[in-house]
């Protein structure tokens, strides 16, 4: 049976991994998110996911999952949040507004030299929101760390009017319909391995 690490201690895609019932471990990558230049944000989204996978050593028999986010709005990435400060300017500027939101995800088998990529873009659109609701989500969920501003797989779900595209769980971070075609292009059927 192959080795599967999820290049992610994220809390959210661990739990999203978790629903596939697969064995896998979880690492940390040690990788550092400073977009190349010239790239789209959905570029920078698998740049990430793959910098992320390659970042993590794996033997043979190993495929490593890396996953990234990168939201954009009026043609700009949204960085994450450092504040709560933050959030409420992210959500200020979302408020009413649409944006994409582009999610990568990647396996990478070091052993045979091999990148499985697949990103998914979710457009959303975000309720207008008065400056009180948005202290109000900010106090209850505190995003901070979180680009936009909000965490959809919590209350943040509430700030939106319409979500279009594919496969929601790609918003939480890990699209799973797309990673569940990668392991059977890699030659590994998921329900086989489910727990």
């Amino acid at each position: 049976m192959d080795r599967l690490i999820l290049a992610s201690t994220s809390r959210f895609r661990r739990a999203l991994l978790d629903r596939l019932g697969l064995p896998y471990e979880a690492s940390a990558p040690r990788f550092d998110e400073i977009p190349p230049e010239g790239l789209s944000p959905r570029d920078v989204a698998r740049a990430f996911a793959e910098g992320k996978a390659k970042s993590l050593e794996a033997g043979p028999g190993t495929w490593v999952i890396g996953a990234d986010q990168v939201p954009e709005y009026d043609g700009r990435i949204l960085r994450k949040t450092e504040s709560q400060d933050d959030c409420r300017a992210q959500l200020a500027e979302l408020s009413g507004r649409t944006h994409m939101l582009h999610t990568a995800v990647v396996l990478w088998s070091a052993s045979e030299g091999r990148m499985l990529g697949d990103t998914v873009t979710v457009e959303l659109t975000m309720r207008p929101l008065s400056p009180a609701q948005i202290d109000r989500y900010v106090t209850l969920d505190d995003p901070v760390g979180s680009a936009g501003g909000y965490l959809f797989e919590k209350r943040g779900i509430g700030l939106f009017e319409s979500v279009r595209g594919g496969d929601e769980s790609a918003i939480v971070g890990l699209p799973l319909l797309s990673l569940c075609r990668l392991l059977r292009e890699a030659g590994i059927e998921p329900l086989d391995l489910a727990r």
